[in-house]
């Protein structure tokens, strides 16, 4: 037995109380649905009899006029319900596009992120190859200066060997000062004895040769 089947056969009967009369009613709703059925019913009648006018009008218009307030009621209800369901559409279509766009801006921030990381990727490699150039200019740098300085050692390993020369020039000059004197000296004392070539005046011409030379 399907479960429509089994709310058809689940008919349920109440016994009311409707305008001092006793009803019995029966439905498929249950008792106490069927008991505030009743209840309304009541309800309305009791409005009408709070007016002094629908008092005096017999109990046929009575009935009439209460079921005229109830099919407004219903009517009323419905349209209400109808307006109801159609926001509850509205509000459904507004959230289907609101979880549309989130999808997509799901979608765009991790297409964002991945390009952000891609970025950052390069930017380290751009650093990394930037790290590498400025040390490969520092180090050509450092090698030109290196190869600088090493002529102007040698420059002055020159100039030193040129003083040094110039200090042995002078000492040997000054000897062969002291020689010529002696020779002079002796000269006036033995004119008979020959002038001797001094053989310093021989180193010292060879010295200015390498004075030049230099």
């Amino acid at each position: 037995m399907s479960g429509e089947d089994e709310y058809m056969s689940a008919k349920t009967s109440a016994e009311v109380l409707i305008g001092g009369k006793i009803y019995t009613l029966s439905g498929y709703e249950s008792e106490d649905y069927l008991q505030r059925v009743a209840k309304y019913i009541n309800g309305k009648i009791n409005e009408f009899d709070e007016m002094e006018q629908f008092r005096r009008f017999p109990a046929e218009m009575k009935s009439t006029l209460v079921q005229l307030n109830i099919a407004d009621d219903y009517f009323k209800a419905r349209e209400q319900a109808e307006k109801l369901d159609q926001d509850v559409k509205e509000k459904e279509k507004e959230i289907y596009e609101l979880k549309h766009e989130l999808i997509s801006l799901r979608i765009k921030a991790e297409s964002s992120e991945k390009a952000a990381t891609e970025f950052e990727k390069e930017n380290r490699k751009l650093l990394l190859h930037k790290s590498k150039l400025e040390n490969a200019l520092e180090d050509a740098l450092l090698g030109k200066v290196k190869g600088q300085v090493q002529p102007e050692k040698q420059t002055l390993d020159v100039g030193n060997h040129l003083e040094r020369e110039k200090s042995q020039i002078g000492t040997v000059t000054q000897d062969s000062n002291v020689r010529n004197q002696l020779e002079k000296e002796q000269g006036q004392t033995d004119p008979a004895q020959p002038k001797e070539q001094m053989p310093f005046e021989e180193s010292h011409t060879d010295a200015k040769r390498e004075e030049y030379s230099v």
